[in-house]
């Protein structure tokens, strides 16, 4: 299923529109609305304007790696940033649910869990990228983005005003603060395709 919105040329398909939907069934209104909010910043239509998935469409290994400054990030760091930050995210997510749970096991495995890459959050600037490394980046993003989405749609409603590990804010807006994560960024790889062109 794809869909367009009113004047835009690009496509927006879901990571797992198939998913994305069990998973918001049958959820509470402030669940649903994080759930959205997820969506609309990631991969589904929002009223203002690209979202992270669609600005990274067609984007180029070349394009991926170009930096504006030799100090300043680029497409490609950004993109295994957000993927490291629903990372933790979820880290925190499912360790708080297994715990409320009283699945101590559960919680101690989730908090011990590590990210796929090193080093975290951003990557070497010495490593070689090719086309190959950069899908398995795009790819990355998606699969953490989906297990983002399956940790909120588990998550106890009853926790969303908790305080999140390390943040001093509430799981709700942790949760809401990932998806104005992505729109920044979203906003930095859109600024950033447009100077990277020769």
């Amino acid at each position: 299923m794809e869909s367009t919105s009113r004047g835009a040329d690009i496509l927006v398909r879901p990571v797992f529109l198939d998913g994305y939907n069990r998973a918001m069934a049958n959820q509470s209104p402030r669940i649903d609305l994080l759930l959205k909010g997820l969506a609309r910043s990631y991969d589904r239509l929002g009223w203002h304007g690209p979202v992270l998935k669609g600005a990274l469409r067609g984007v180029k290994v070349k394009t991926a790696l170009w930096r504006p400054d030799a100090k300043r990030n680029s497409i490609r760091d950004l993109v295994i940033h957000c993927a490291y930050w629903k990372f933790v995210v979820r880290r925190w997510l499912n360790a708080a649910t297994a715990t409320a749970r009283d699945d101590k096991e559960a919680a101690v495995a989730f908090k011990a869990e590590k990210f796929q890459r090193s080093p975290i959050n951003f990557p070497s600037r010495d490593e070689a990228v090719d086309a190959r490394r950069w899908r398995e980046d795009l790819k990355l993003l998606d699969d953490e983005h989906r297990k983002l989405i399956l940790a909120v749609a588990a998550f106890p409603e009853s926790l969303l005003d908790a305080r999140a590990a390390l943040t001093g804010m509430s799981y709700a807006e942790v949760i809401f603060g990932v998806s104005a994560h992505d729109l920044y960024h979203c906003g930095q790889i859109s600024l950033f395709k447009r100077l990277a062109l020769p």
